[in-house]
This record gives structure tokens, sequence and C-alpha cells, in this order.
């Protein structure tokens, strides 16, 4: 039985080793196209366009490829209504789908849309660029320009750590109600 058991621990040991080597191999392939030729994706300059195209208004590019791995760019958008924010998401769709058969590719890679049916906020992943479509509203209320541009300061961070651990205790440390003296 105990051989079984080294065995069977011996193969998964196996296929889990291929397993990542596959992945590795997916990982390096996908880095030499994005940085080689044309691959499908939209990249900023489309975005844009397309942003103006469908009358965004209040349209910000944040670059973060130093801030982050996953992307590198974020595009901020406004809509004037929830139509608007999902008009803004088709958009996008159209053009990555018509730039796909433009280049040729083999396969369809439709970017990532997250929150598409309440139009609210709607996340576009095109793998380049991530764009935000939001309402005023949501805009407004999120403030994502200052999450990604601002730095935090040090001190600013520290005094409010020290505020946080600061330990209150009530004058009256017993569960009993405070008699009042006359």
């Amino acid at each position: 039985m105990l051989a079984a058991l080294r065995n069977r621990s011996l193969n998964l040991s196996k296929s889990l080793s291929s397993w990542k080597q596959q992945e590795l191999s997916l990982r390096l392939s996908s880095l030499s196209t994005v940085s080689g030729t044309d691959d499908g994706l939209l990249n900023l300059q489309d975005v844009e366009k397309i942003l103006t195209d469908v009358r965004a208004d209040d349209v910000k590019v944040i670059p973060v490829g130093e801030k982050c791995d996953w992307t590198d760019y974020m595009v901020i958008a406004t809509g004037r209504s929830t139509w608007h924010v999902k008009n803004i998401a088709q958009a996008i769709i159209y053009k990555a789908k018509q730039r796909q058969r433009e280049v040729g590719a083999k396969q369809m890679m439709l970017p990532s849309v997250q929150g598409q049916d309440t139009g609210k906020w709607v996340i576009i992943d095109s793998g380049k660029v991530i764009v935000h479509a939001l309402d005023e509203n949501a805009r407004a209320y999120y403030n994502l320009e200052d999450l990604w541009t601002s730095e935090p300061s040090k001190s600013a961070t520290v005094q409010d750590l020290q505020k946080a651990f600061v330990k209150v205790r009530r004058k009256n440390n017993s569960k009993k109600p405070v008699e009042k003296s006359a």
C-alpha cells in the first residue's frame, strides 16, 4: 500500500511539473507577441479614438505600467447615462472584434467586460489597456483618478496609524452604571 501511495505522488508531481512547464511556455509566447508584432489587441490610440467617436466625456489616461504588472494604461471615461456607458463598452468590443479580423487572428480574444448589465460602472479589460466607463455619479463617488495618480505621504500614514492604535478607555470601567453623588 505504501508503494502505491508513493507511485501516485510521483505521478502527480510529474504531471504538475509538466503543467507548470506548459504554463511557462504559454506566458513566454504571450510576452513575445506583446513585444513583437501586432497581435490584434487594442492599443491606447485605438481606445482613445473609440472614446472620441462615441463622445465619452472627461476621458483621462493614466499610465500604470510601473505601478502594476497586469496592464500598461488605465483609461477612465464618463458616460452621460447608463445607456451611454453600455454603448461605450459595446463600441470597444466591436472594435476589438474588427481589429482581430483585420489582423487575421486564428482565435478571437475578446476583452473581458464586467458590469455591463447595470451600466453604472463598466470595466473593459483589453490586455494592454483597461477602460473604466462610469456614469457621472459613480465617477464622482469612487474618484479613481486620485486612487491611481496620487502618492500617499509617509508622514500622514504614520500619524493615522498612531491615532488608530490609541486605546480609549471609559471612565467607569465596570459594567455597572455610574452612581451620581449629590
